[in-house]
């Protein structure tokens, strides 16, 4: 039996090589493989009388709820008009530096990373209205497209972040059955705030980073990056500017600060957003019934796909450990020469590794659910593990010749602009998403920190 759960898996990442759903994909092996292991003998039906139990879970879960009011935020503001008005503002603020559209960019987009959360909302975005403009300011095609791809998928780790709602969802369940197992009885806690203070400073450091690279190659390399002319009939004064900049920082603010000040849970807050951006696309006199009819079913569509995943993966977890799966994943991680370290470094290679072919739903349902319980009853934090595995599922949204954000900006790039370029241009990008992993490794008192003096 100890190959069955290894099988599984593999069977799955073969599956999905075809394009097939990837709800019905993980729901669909799990069932064949429990089937055959009945006729075997070496799969007990019992197994599966568990699950209503998990899919009354899943429709009852609270934190989940915020996922929907998330998307529709985003959609929402991505429809009205928010993200062009940030970029001219910031691009009058600073475009008149070297290198000043590139960091107008960066911060635009982790504004937007800060009030949608949405990797590709955020890459198209950016991808329409900033690259013409700047290949027509002489910026290089490389520098341009991997700005856009690394500042869109900022919506992975900056708060509010679905990535972060769902891990934290995770984690939650995977750190309390850790200390069941240890014996532990008064059970800590861990919650998708928890997750979402964690990765403020390490997110911020990010963005710095990306500001300090377009700095540094504006100053040795002026020809990449040249002071942005303004168009002739681009908004002037400070009016337009404040326009731009505080209904969104507002939004933020309303969103962020209500989590952070303990007014709010995730789930509350994402109302707040949700309404917010509503009276933003009314104040932007973007909001319609056709507008709201677009938003309304985008959210249903994204919203049923997280669903589906994660009922066909929770499907999944179940048929993986009626096979020993996790008493598997957990002799291999004590096995493994560095103990916690080297476990630790495993599964991170792996989520970097699966980053290329499934989405961060599918790692997040399927990969956690069975190495976070093992790790963190090695003694991992849980809001640090949940900030890294962020990070480097934000890594991999980069990582050619699969990473998504690529996918995105190469389906609205100019056609001057070759594939080649923009794989070239996140090369940096990458860099500096694995030196921040290393960094939050040794420091990881960069994710813990402002939960211990928020909520300890």
């Amino acid at each position: 039996m100890e190959w069955i759960p290894l099988l599984m898996f593999v069977v799955v990442c073969l599956v999905l090589l075809s394009g097939y759903p990837v709800a019905f994909v993980l729901g669909g092996t799990a069932l064949l493989f429990a089937a055959a292991g009945m006729v075997t003998g070496t799969f007990s039906p019992a197994d599966l009388t568990f699950v209503p139990n998990r899919l009354f879970g899943i429709i009852d879960n609270t934190t989940l709820m915020a996922v929907p009011l998330f998307v529709f935020m985003g959609v929402m503001l991505e429809k009205s008009r928010v993200a062009e008005k940030l970029l001219a503002s910031m691009g009058q603020l600073f475009g008149g530096l070297p290198g000043g559209m590139g960091v107008a960019i960066i911060l635009v987009g982790a504004l937007l990373a800060a009030s949608t959360g949405i990797v590709g909302a955020t890459v198209v975005t950016m991808g329409l209205l900033s690259l013409p403009t700047m290949l027509r300011q002489g910026y290089q095609p490389q520098l341009s497209t991997g700005l856009i791809c690394a500042t869109g998928t900022l919506g992975q780790i900056i708060p509010p972040s679905i990535a972060l709602v769902l891990l934290g969802d995770v984690l939650a369940n995977a750190y309390q059955e850790a200390q069941l197992k240890q014996g532990l009885w008064s059970l800590d806690t861990v919650s998708v705030g928890d997750l979402f203070v964690g990765a403020l400073i390490p997110g911020l450091i990010l963005v710095g980073l990306y500001l300090l690279y377009v700095v540094t190659i504006s100053l040795l390399k002026p020809q990449w990056a040249p002071a942005f002319q303004a168009d002739d009939g681009a908004p002037r004064g400070w009016r337009p500017l404040l326009a731009g900049l505080i209904p969104p920082l507002l939004l933020i603010a309303a969103v962020l600060g209500s989590i952070l000040t303990g007014k709010a849970t995730p789930t509350e807050a994402a109302g707040v957003g949700a309404f917010g951006a509503l009276l933003l696309a009314a104040g932007n006199r973007h909001l319609n019934r056709q507008i709201l009819g677009q938003v309304v079913r985008a959210t249903s569509r994204v919203t049923a796909m997280v669903f589906m995943i994660l009922i066909g993966a929770s499907l999944f977890s179940l048929v993986f450990r009626g096979f020993g799966g996790e008493e598997a994943v957990q002799a291999l991680f004590e096995s493994l020469p560095g103990g916690v370290i080297g476990a630790t470094l495993l599964v991170m290679l792996l989520i970097f590794l699966l980053g290329f072919i499934l989405d961060f739903i599918e790692i997040t349902f399927v990969v956690v659910p069975i190495v976070g319980p093992v790790l963190l009853a090695m003694g991992l934090d849980p809001v640090w593990l949940g900030v890294m595995i962020a990070l480097n599922l934000q890594t991999s949204f980069l990582t050619p010749p699969f990473g998504f954000a690529l996918f995105y900006l190469r389906g609205v790039a100019p056609p001057e602009v070759k594939t080649a370029q923009i794989y070239q241009g996140v090369i940096p990008f990458i860099i500096i998403q694995l030196l921040m992993l290393g960094i939050l490794a040794l420091f990881p008192e960069l994710a813990t920190w402002l939960p211990d003096q928020l909520y300890g």
